[in-house]
């Protein structure tokens, strides 16, 4: 396949600064990018690679100045733009799943829409309700009473529990776990005896959730993962946990019982929530944030326990000067010791 220059940037809306004759062949990233590919850059730490990249083309933002020899589409989003290039020159291999399979297992009084697909060995239970072009892969297994609604897609050996609720439009990865039991017990006498968690989990609509993630029902009322919301693979969300609107969670992060986070929130990897604390709507909890209280909205916090970012910088810079300031306390408590030992010898 290929299009010229000024195809693409009618696909993207962009602003072509060179020649827009050039032929596009093909997609690839700065680096690794050779004659007849085009590219992107978003990221200010790559900007000097687009006077060196092979690229016949570079997808970058409205407000780079640059005067290089190559052709430059200039876009409100770079990222955006080049994806939706690299899905006009790589339209999705994966083979469509059609129908029914005859190896599905099939419960009683289901509401399947037009155009349901279910793979094989897929187990759906009594009173699933499958909304319209809703795809699910082999080996899955729905619980009783849940309802997917339309062009959901549930990748292979995805479980989802019981009286679960999930909207449209919906990604689910290989792995998850949807309304699993929330981890709740009771210590009597030393021993850890089972609450039983008999709430449920709703996902919104244009929920996108990554590869073996655990998502715990509620113990009495609901975990809610709002509408728009991006999570990760190896992402732990506990029980009665609220996430908003449009939310960003990133691998391996974590969320206690009963916390609640705003939206338009970002967790970046490996970040840890405490329970029973709230995260106001835009805030940024950095990779490996510890966070044990409440955050404001429109905060970013970094650091274990999590602080206001520009605050745990300083702490850090700090830490990284104990062994220069270890050093200059042994000098001055060794010429204290110097310094009472001749007062002493002359008193």
């Amino acid at each position: 396949m290929q299009k010229t220059l000024r195809e693409i940037a009618r696909l993207i809306d962009g602003e072509i600064v060179g020649d827009d004759s050039v032929v596009i062949t093909g997609v690839s990233g700065i680096k690794e990018a050779d004659e007849g590919d085009i590219t992107f850059v978003a990221n200010p730490k790559y900007f000097h690679l687009v006077g060196v990249t092979r690229a016949s083309a570079i997808i970058a933002a409205r407000d780079l100045v640059a005067t290089y020899k190559k052709p430059i589409v200039r876009t409100e989003n770079p990222s955006l733009a080049f994806a939706k290039i690299v899905a006009s020159f790589a339209p999705n291999e994966t083979s469509p799943l059609k129908g029914i399979h005859p190896a599905a297992i099939l419960g009683k009084n289901l509401s399947l829409g037009k155009d349901v697909a279910i793979g094989p060995y897929a187990v759906i239970e009594d009173c699933v309700c499958l909304g319209d072009n809703t795809v699910i892969y082999a080996g899955c297994f729905i619980g009783h009473h849940t309802r997917i609604g339309s062009d959901t897609l549930i990748y292979s050996n995805v479980s989802i529990r019981e009286r679960i609720s999930i909207g449209n439009r919906v990604i689910i990865h290989s792995g998850s776990v949807i309304g699993s039991d929330g981890f709740g017990f009771a210590d009597v006498k030393g021993l850890h005896h089972k609450i039983p968690q008999i709430g449920t989990v709703e996902i919104g609509d244009d929920v996108e959730i990554g590869a073996n993630v655990a998502i715990d029902r509620a113990r009495f009322d609901k975990t809610v993962v709002g509408r728009g919301t991006k999570i990760d693979n190896l992402v732990q969300i506990a029980h009665n946990v609220i996430i908003g609107e449009n939310s960003i969670i990133v691998a391996q992060a974590g969320v206690s019982g009963s916390t609640v986070l705003g939206k338009g929130v970002t967790l970046a990897g490996q970040a840890g929530l405490v329970g029973h604390i709230s995260v106001g709507d835009g805030a940024v909890v950095a990779a490996q944030g510890g966070v044990t209280k409440s955050i404001p909205p429109n905060t970013t916090v970094s650091g274990y326990p999590a602080r206001p970012h520009n605050i745990a910088k300083k702490v850090n810079a700090c830490v990284q000067n104990l062994p220069k300031l270890y050093e200059t306390v042994r000098a001055l408590k060794k010429k204290i010791a110097e310094l009472e030992a001749k007062l002493k010898k002359q008193g």
